[in-house]
Order: structure tokens, then C-alpha cells, then sequence
């Protein structure tokens, strides 16, 4: 198993309309755990909630899940979802925030809490954060493969 090229933790986040998913990982960057699930109906709190975890952290990056269909194609979610990186972008400079493609994690995150014995009323809240972890721990292991950040930089425009 090659190590990562960078060092350090990385956050890793799942936007959704009513809940935000948080994950951290390890400063090696080999196991992503699941921090927190944000309200993301009020969106500026939801900024200032993450820019909290970001100060607390300390993160190289913040990486955030861009929902794609499963042909790669882009719609109104991955346009919110962009916007959202977009302004968390601003707010966190200069941590830089990446896109990843989140395709199925949802989906894996829910077969894995239903794996573990997790009722689906009880696990609205953390399947957010299991997602968070899948899409973490995907990106952590597309760097390890590639030697390269995962997924695309958010500019940061004032």
C-alpha cells in the first residue's frame, strides 16, 4: 500500500438540502470516520458551522461529493452543489475545496449502515455522515492510485 503524497487531515462533505454530512480522516490519510450532520436548510448557518469544523480541524483540503448521474452528467443538484463549494470556497480561503464525483455513495452508505443493523428512521442523520466517509475515503484512495489530488479545484473568486 503506497502512502499518500500529501500529509495531512483532510473533511470531507455531503450537501444536501436538509442535512450536511461531515467526515474527517487521519493526518496519514488512511481512515475516514464521520464527524457531524449540519442543518442545511439555513445555509449561512450551515457555512458558519463548517467554517467552525474547518478552523477545528485544520484541514489541508475540504473535499465535497458532486452528484453526478450515473452517465457523468451534471444537474440541478451538482449546479447547487457547485454554488455551495463555491461560497464555502470563499469562506475558507485559503484551505482550498475539491469536487469529487459522489456517484452511489449515498446509495453505498445506506447498504452499509442497513449491513450494520442501522433502522433507516434512526439513520436520516448519520447516513449523511456515512456518506460523507465514502466520499472521503474514495478520494483518499483515488490520491493513493494516482499520486495526485482527487477530483477538480473550486476557484476561489472575491
Amino acid at each position: 500500500m503506497s502512502s499518500l503524497a500529501r500529509r495531512g487531515r483532510r473533511l470531507a462533505i455531503d450537501v444536501g438540502d436538509a442535512r450536511i454530512g461531515v467526515a474527517s480522516c487521519d493526518p496519514d490519510g488512511i481512515l475516514a470516520t464521520p464527524v457531524e450532520t449540519v442543518p442545511g436548510r439555513d445555509v449561512p448557518a450551515a457555512h458558519r458551522r463548517l467554517k467552525q469544523l474547518v478552523d477545528e480541524y485544520e484541514p489541508i483540503e475540504v473535499v465535497v461529493g458532486l452528484p453526478r448521474s450515473l452517465n457523468g452528467g451534471e444537474g440541478p443538484a451538482a449546479v447547487k452543489v457547485r454554488a455551495f463549494a463555491a461560497e464555502m470556497a470563499r469562506g475558507i480561503a485559503p484551505v482550498p475545496v475539491r469536487l469529487v464525483d459522489e456517484r452511489m455513495t449515498t446509495v453505498t452508505a445506506s447498504q452499509s449502515l442497513r449491513a450494520s443493523g442501522v433502522k433507516s428512521k434512526k439513520g436520516r442523520s448519520v447516513i449523511d455522515q456515512a456518506a460523507a466517509v465514502v466520499i472521503l475515503q474514495n478520494a483518499l484512495e483515488s490520491e493513493r492510485a494516482s499520486g495526485k489530488a482527487p477530483g477538480e479545484g473550486v476557484e476561489v473568486v472575491i
